[in-house]
């Protein structure tokens, strides 16, 4: 896939994993978006840390150190201002690909006509 789009859209991702796992970890995070798509799809840590960093300056998301096999792991969990942000950009791309989908096969439909103007 291509990064620029898959950057474009690593938010939400990390959003979204975060609303369904309640809480995970960076590496996880990772792992889990390579599960989900049978490896088409990679998260590189040099992305994804930036990303994770940045929804958290936002308040967007908290940050719990647990401790686990002699080393702390930094666990990220959404905060109340997260759950709502996560359900708008859920939406959002919701619509974005629905739209794209209507001028990828050609449609000429009254409401990607009525969204243009």
């Amino acid at each position: 896939m291509n990064k620029k789009l898959l950057s474009g859209t690593l938010s939400t991702i990390i959003l979204k994993l975060l609303q369904d796992h309640n809480e995970m970890y960076g590496y996880e995070i990772v792992q889990k978006v390579k599960d989900l798509t049978q490896d088409q799809l990679e998260i590189n840590e040099g992305a994804l840390y930036p990303a994770l960093h940045k929804l958290e300056a936002s308040g967007l998301l908290t940050v719990a150190y647990k401790k686990y096999q002699n080393r702390v792991r930094k666990y990220y969990r959404l905060t109340e201002e997260g759950t709502k942000e996560t359900q708008s950009q859920l939406e959002d791309l919701k619509a974005f690909m629905q739209q794209l989908q209507q001028l990828l096969n050609g449609s000429t439909d009254a409401t990607l006509v009525s969204q243009k103007n």
